[in-house]
């Protein structure tokens, strides 16, 4: 990111998304219950699965949740319902891009009203592959640089399968292809190094600087997509001011 780190704007969002453990939490059961219906119930051979359950352990999901995100998943529970995974893809102000992953029962109920999000966010929704070629998907950990040389980093991050590791204010950043992102987190923890960030994302390659205008609209926009019962991630290519950052 120019002006400030990746850290400041993955801190900026874990805070807000701690304020609403809830909706978290029902996004962690979603995110179970359509890898179970996708690829059964058992972690050892769903990967997909395994990523959800490490996500939901992450947001600090009780145990007794996941399991039952599970069960109505595999469908032991008898649950009928099911999820269909969509990703929208838009612009906000200025140009910014946007992706927007959902879990969604009714497509036909949730597209007009991310289509209306983004218009009364002074933005446009796109075509589907409109902006993800500007964007790489990744799994990336942060870790304080304090704890760790890098030498030892290096050793266990990229024989694990790490694609890079930059310092990044302080932090460690390590990035990985999504399928190696497990591998890579068990051997860190393995090792005792201790994680400030672990997640598969969404990195755009190129941001847009923001002045406090577009900022506040691009925060607006990201609040109102963030609030929608159906989506699960927003993610951005803006680079917002830090007074922005700083407002939590």
């Amino acid at each position: 990111m120019a002006g400030h780190s990746k850290w400041a704007n993955i801190k900026h969002r874990k805070g807000r998304q701690d304020a609403r453990r809830a909706k978290v939490w029902s996004r962690c059961s979603r995110a179970i219950i359509v890898a179970a219906q996708q690829g059964g119930a058992d972690v050892e051979f769903n990967v997909t699965l395994r990523y959800a359950v490490e996500a939901a352990k992450a947001a600090n999901m009780p145990k007794d949740n996941i399991a039952k995100a599970i069960k109505k998943g595999s469908g032991q529970d008898g649950a009928a319902e099911r999820y269909e995974e969509v990703r929208y893809e838009g612009y906000g102000a200025a140009g910014v891009a946007f992706i927007v992953d959902t879990l969604i029962s009714n497509p036909q109920k949730t597209a007009p009203e991310i289509r209306a999000l983004f218009d009364r966010g002074n933005g446009k929704l796109g075509q589907s592959g409109s902006v993800s070629f500007g964007f790489s998907h990744q799994g990336m950990f942060f870790i304080d640089a304090s704890k760790v040389t890098e030498d030892q980093l290096m050793e266990i991050a990229l024989e694990a399968g790490a694609d890079d590791i930059l310092e990044d204010g302080g932090l460690f950043q390590v990035t990985t292809p999504p399928a190696e992102y497990l591998t890579v987190k068990g051997a860190l923890e393995a090792a005792d190094i201790d994680l400030e960030s672990a997640e598969i994302t969404w990195t755009p390659q190129t941001t847009i600087s923001c002045d406090t205008k577009v900022g506040q609209q691009i925060m607006r926009l990201v609040d109102a997509l963030d609030d929608h019962d159906d989506v699960q991630a927003v993610y951005h290519n803006a680079d917002l001011p830090e007074e922005l950052l700083e407002q939590g």
